[in-house]
């Protein structure tokens, strides 16, 4: 089964298993990484902002219209900023790392 990465806010590694064709939120979700996903990864908010390892950000599928509109609210916005809901998994990602920022900001709270 394919692995990757989270690095979380204080540093802490965790290598997680990440099943085929499930998004990086649901990856979060299912092994305990705290990303909030609020709204449930229908691309209307940027809780699920991860920023990815530079060497595998160009592996990733291009960012859609929506998706970027949604980064442009994301705290701490990086140049390889993506949204964990946008994210499938896919062979080609075995490995992937990604790191939590700092913080998020929740316009549906």
């Amino acid at each position: 089964m394919p692995k990757m990465t989270f690095i979380e806010r204080d540093g802490t590694r965790k290598d997680v298993d990440a099943p085929l064709g499930l998004s990086v939120l649901e990856i979060a979700h299912k092994h305990g990484v705290d990303i909030e996903g609020a709204c449930e990864g229908s691309l209307a908010c940027s809780t699920c902002h991860v920023v990815v390892d530079p060497a595998w950000y160009g592996k990733l599928a291009e960012a859609t219209e929506d998706e970027e509109d949604m980064l442009d609210l994301a705290f701490d916005l990086q140049e390889t900023s993506r949204l964990g809901c946008q994210i499938i998994m896919t062979e080609a990602l075995d490995g992937l790392v990604v790191k939590l920022p700092s913080a998020t900001r929740n316009a549906l709270g």
